[in-house]
């Protein structure tokens, strides 16, 4: 299989990572605050997230679906770590509308202490 056309390089990964880093984590200590900088799921999960997308998107005549990534926190205080969860969409552009007959994907394995990329 070929790469896909969207892949970034590992360089390009880190500066985006160090600039998130940077920009939106000065609090983040390794080890010292309760917050996150990774989620990470299994293949088995990705993989069976994207069928049922696929398949539900075309129950639905959805031709061309997208996936949604968003930072949520699993609480309301400032204690609660980060997480992301996957949201399906109707189209595959920036501003395509969430489909919400379609449940979203969370629960992944947060990284502790926070993994540096």
């Amino acid at each position: 299989m070929a790469k896909p056309q969207n892949c970034i390089t590992v360089n390009e990964a880190k500066t985006l990572y160090q600039n998130w880093q940077n920009s939106r984590a000065p609090k983040l200590v390794r080890g010292q605050d309760p917050e996150i900088s990774d989620v990470v799921f299994t293949l088995a999960e990705m993989e069976e997230f994207i069928e049922y997308v696929k398949n539900g998107s075309a129950d639905a005549d959805i031709d061309n679906p997208g996936i949604r990534i968003y930072f949520a926190a699993t609480g309301e205080d400032s204690k609660s770590t980060a997480t992301v969860f996957l949201a399906p969409t109707y189209g595959a552009n920036s501003n395509s509308p969430n489909n919400y007959n379609l449940e979203p994907l969370n629960r992944g394995t947060n990284g502790w202490p926070p993994n540096v990329y």
